[in-house]
């Protein structure tokens, strides 16, 4: 997934800017903090910066249907950097939850905390201490997306500040109630019929991705801009549809993604439980038996090659992976259908096309 470098660079800058600071603010809390500074560094560091350009995007779309957009103002960065610190804690939290060994083709923040601790000789359970660690770790990180994200907000007019705050929060409360769905479903789907799967499966998509990773990074950088109702609406029709595509993009590469692309393993998703859309179709089309031989293969951390390749052909012969692909294809048409007329920039807007073709049309 390319992307153009001045957005990515702006947000990575104000990253860097604001961990150098807390670098600062622990150099007498002895080795152990700077260690554990680092490891939130380390979180906070790479990946596509897709929610944080999606804020510039809402930001342009609005301040360039009245004035001509120049380089996005502090607050904005901020809020697009504050943005892509929380991303580090949720996917911190996120790797513990899945059991994930790797992120990025790098160690999960909880096994690099687990080595760290053996390396240094400590004392007990290694494993555990990763873990306890990775979930502070992942508390440390909301605390600093807040400040930073106020860091930015101190640069702008209360009444924008209030706005961007409110939609800041929202996206908070959904992502964390998206990612109780998440794994309530993985236990939950056993006691609904077979055919809510797919509906169940699209809720936990809208709440976990769809509005966290493009309708309200959407949202917030439109309110920095000072938008109106029918901007925010417009940007809103435009950012669901885009961020459930997203997603369902993101379950198909958990399924058949290429290892050296995604930076996890081929078919994770698939050791990990997931109860996506795609594994909803896939039932769907199964005799009970073959059902059950599914349901029973899904969610073993074990998994080897050869069944993971008896799974993702099953997905493909039920004609689920077609399925999403038309379902994906949907949500890009509905998105794009949203942005015709709308009040914002042309130039925005045909930044937002590039950012949906570049959400939708990915290996990584």
């Amino acid at each position: 997934m390319s992307a153009p470098a001045e957005p990515i660079e702006a947000i990575s800058q104000r990253v860097d800017i604001f961990i150098s600071a807390q670098r600062e603010g622990v150099t007498d809390a002895g080795t152990e903090a700077a260690r554990f500074v680092s490891a939130a560094a380390d979180a906070a560091t790479g990946g596509k910066r897709l929610r944080g350009r999606f804020c510039i995007a809402g930001w342009r779309a609005v301040e360039e249907a009245s004035v001509r957009a120049g380089e996005a103002p502090e607050p904005v960065v901020a809020a697009a950097a504050a943005l892509e610190v929380f991303h580090a804690a949720a996917l911190v939290h996120d790797d513990l939850i899945d059991n994930s060994d790797t992120r990025r083709g790098r160690p999960a923040a909880h096994r690099a905390l687990e080595a760290g601790h053996r390396d240094s000789g400590w004392r007990g359970d290694a494993d555990a201490f990763g873990r306890s660690a990775a979930i502070l770790l992942g508390d440390l990180l909301v605390a600093w997306s807040d400040d930073l994200l106020e860091e930015g907000l101190a640069e702008t007019s209360p009444a924008r500040a209030a706005a961007a705050r409110r939609e800041y929060a929202l996206m908070r409360r959904e992502v964390t109630l998206g990612q109780f769905l998440d794994i309530a479903e993985e236990s939950a789907f056993v006691t609904e019929p077979d055919d809510r799967h797919a509906e169940r499966a699209l809720r936990v998509a809208s709440f976990k991705s769809a509005r966290y990773s493009v309708q309200q990074p959407l949202a917030i950088g439109a309110a920095l801009a000072g938008a109106d109702a029918a901007q925010a609406a417009a940007l809103a029709a435009f950012g669901h549809p885009l961020g459930m595509a997203f997603q369902l993009r993101d379950d198909v590469l958990g399924v058949f993604g290429d290892e050296a692309a995604t930076g996890k393993p081929s078919g994770d998703d698939l050791r990990e439980g997931k109860r996506t859309v795609l594994i909803a179709y896939a039932r769907e089309a199964l005799a009970p038996g073959a059902r059950r031989i599914v349901d029973e293969l899904i969610g073993d951390p074990d998994l080897d090659a050869e069944q993971i390749a008896s799974l993702q052909q099953t997905i493909v012969e039920t004609g689920a992976l077609d399925r999403i692909e038309r379902l994906i294809a949907d949500y890009a048409h509905e998105a794009d259908r949203a942005l015709s007329g709308a009040r914002l920039g042309n130039a925005a807007v045909a930044e937002l096309r590039d950012l949906a073709h570049a959400a939708t049309v990915r290996t990584t």
